[in-house]
């Protein structure tokens, strides 16, 4: 029996491989996640500006916000498209890597791992991530 998909969309772009999105997700929980659920919403900026002022007391939009769960749940990510969009141009590549990037970004931090508060721990992993999975600059390098 299928489960519920990891990700869900305000508006999917038609030019989006979603199939190819949902089983990058899973390999992201199977792996990364080691098998605990979670779930991605993709939407807009507005949304995610309300969140991040909401949940963080920041007034502006952002590229990816992690909410940690109640295990076994491992919690939600919500990512906005416009923003992945913009980045994907800015640095070169795919819409469909952008997305993926963001995504281990925010499952990285479910998993406990906090770039503005450890050592570089999350930046290390999200390196030796990247590479296993053959993607694109991620965003704790291109935040130096």
């Amino acid at each position: 029996m299928k489960s519920e998909p990891h990700i869900t969309y305000r508006r999917k772009p038609a030019t989006l491989d979603s199939a190819s999105l949902e089983s990058y997700a899973l390999v992201l929980q199977d792996r990364v996640a080691k098998r605990r659920e979670y779930h991605c919403l993709i939407t807009t900026d507005a949304e995610l500006q309300t969140l991040n002022r909401e949940f963080r007391g920041k007034d502006y939009p952002t590229d990816v916000l992690s909410f940690p769960g109640t295990a076994p749940y491992l919690g939600d990510i919500a990512i906005s498209l416009h923003r992945a969009r913009a980045q994907a141009r800015q640095f070169n590549h795919s819409l469909d890597d952008e997305l993926r990037i963001l995504l281990l970004h925010g499952v990285l931090h479910l998993t406990g791992l906090d770039h503005e508060s450890d050592t570089g721990q999350m930046a290390r992993a999200e390196q030796r991530w990247r590479k296993k999975l053959t993607l694109p600059t991620s965003l704790t390098e291109r935040s130096k």
